[in-house]
């Protein structure tokens, strides 16, 4: 359904994307944003879904300024090979190449933005810090609450597993405090990556509620 392309970002800077179309008029555009395993079989899966669903969507592989086309999937050396990635992570950088993906499907119509993982994160700071968008979905983000005092321009919708190890549930409370404008959503046992069907920890039960929830959020805000 879809196909790589090239993107360039505000500093001239060229890199790899994922874009899947659908095969009607589209509703919108949805920016996919990758976890630290970059625009692999997953994230691509998901473009797909969203072409399925009305969207163009297009997935940035911001991790090419360190490693070109980077994928890895999720065994424990693949996993800890793909944390370096981000032991440092340069949040300009990843914004920059993330604003030229909303600027690339600007002509198709509203634009939303969905992440997980890292990409949470990334997606939650692009609606406090980017324009073009109309709504944005962040999939446990670990670094949401480190931008929590940052206040969205546009509705925005987050997902965290309530038995996430890497996010603490007093993190997760800080961040509907500072954000009560925000939809929070805790599923009740599920895990870090709970809804990446080819992960360990992925949460059919949670996961068959997130995803329904997050299309009735986009189609709610994502209108032409």
């Amino acid at each position: 359904m879809g196909q790589d392309i090239k993107l360039t970002a505000a500093d001239d800077f060229q890199f790899g994307a994922y874009r899947a179309d659908p095969a009607g008029s589209p509703k919108g555009a949805v920016v996919v944003i990758q976890e630290i395993f970059g625009v692999n079989h997953h994230i691509r899966s998901v473009c797909d879904r969203l072409a399925e669903e009305g969207y163009v969507a297009i997935a940035p592989s911001i991790f090419d300024r360190t490693v070109p086309n980077f994928q890895s999937g999720y065994s424990p050396d693949e996993i800890a090979e793909a944390r370096k990635f981000v032991a440092n992570p340069d949040w300009a950088a990843m914004l920059r190449d993330t604003q030229a993906a909303i600027d690339a499907v600007a002509n198709v119509g509203a634009v939303g933005i969905i992440g997980f993982c890292l990409g949470g994160s990334v997606a939650f700071v692009a609606a406090t810090r980017l324009s073009g968008l109309k709504a944005a979905i962040g999939y446990y983000g670990g670094a949401v609450v480190r931008f929590a005092d940052e206040t969205p321009k546009v509705p925005t919708q987050l997902h965290f597993g309530e038995k996430d190890a890497g996010i603490s549930l007093t993190d997760v409370e800080t961040i509907k405090v500072k954000r009560p404008e925000v939809e929070v959503f805790i599923y009740p046992g599920a895990q870090h990556g709970f809804h990446c069907d080819e992960r360990a920890s992925y949460d059919k039960t949670s996961a068959d509620i997130a995803w329904p929830r997050s299309m009735g959020f986009f189609a709610k805000h994502l209108r032409k």
